[in-house]
């Protein structure tokens, strides 16, 4: 993949602090949300020579649109070139969207146990297959620029490095999920790219 993609997770949620799961749901990003994408966004400016050069590609969820805005903003680029696209959602997460993990511990003895892909076990989730197709189509998309900032999610965001990265299945659900820091993705490798503490002023 000669393709070069910077992979970003939306900054923190009010339902990231509640310790709740999104999944298809939302929630606004807190002030430490915020201060985190602009932390992606001054980082990636560092990096870019040329921002304008580059494609944004969203998925359609507010929090990531709403990152995505302040990561725009501190590359100089109008909001208007952001590029929604539906394959980069989050995995659905069924009737376990908006519960808390702690209350979740307590009726499902695979997130007791630690087991990796627990998100999978929710009732109504959408598959491991469905989302990895979806992300895989993304991934070999022609249509998709070849320098292109995603602004994704924590879980997708995996799946998508899992993928590139002909991850093992185990492996690719062990992956951090970090909103301090995002990925480079370029000539099959992932880099680890740390940004600013992104804490509110």
């Amino acid at each position: 993949m000669s393709r070069t993609i910077y992979l970003l997770r939306h900054g923190q949620t009010v339902f990231n602090a509640e310790k709740r799961l999104q999944g298809h749901c939302d929630s606004p990003l807190t002030e430490q949300g915020e201060a985190q994408a602009l932390a992606m966004g001054a980082t990636l400016r560092a990096l870019l020579d040329c921002p304008e050069e580059w494609a944004v590609y969203v998925s359609p969820l507010g929090r990531a649109q709403q990152t995505a805005r302040l990561v725009c903003r501190q590359l100089g680029l109008p909001a208007e070139c952001i590029r929604t696209d539906r394959r980069l959602m989050e995995l659905g997460l069924g009737e376990w969207e908006t519960r808390r993990i702690p209350e979740l511990l307590e009726i499902c003895p695979a997130l007791a146990a630690g087991e990796p892909d627990w998100y999978t076990r929710a009732p109504g989730a959408e598959s491991f297959a469905r989302i990895a197709g979806r992300l895989d189509e993304w991934l070999r998309d022609d249509s998709v620029p070849q320098r292109v900032i995603v602004v994704a999610h924590g879980l997708s965001g995996a799946v998508m490095r899992g993928i590139y990265a002909g991850m093992e299945y185990a492996a690719l659900w062990r992956q951090d999920l970090p909103q301090d820091a995002f990925f480079r993705l370029q000539d099959g490798r992932i880099a680890r790219i740390a940004c600013a503490a992104g804490q509110p002023a």
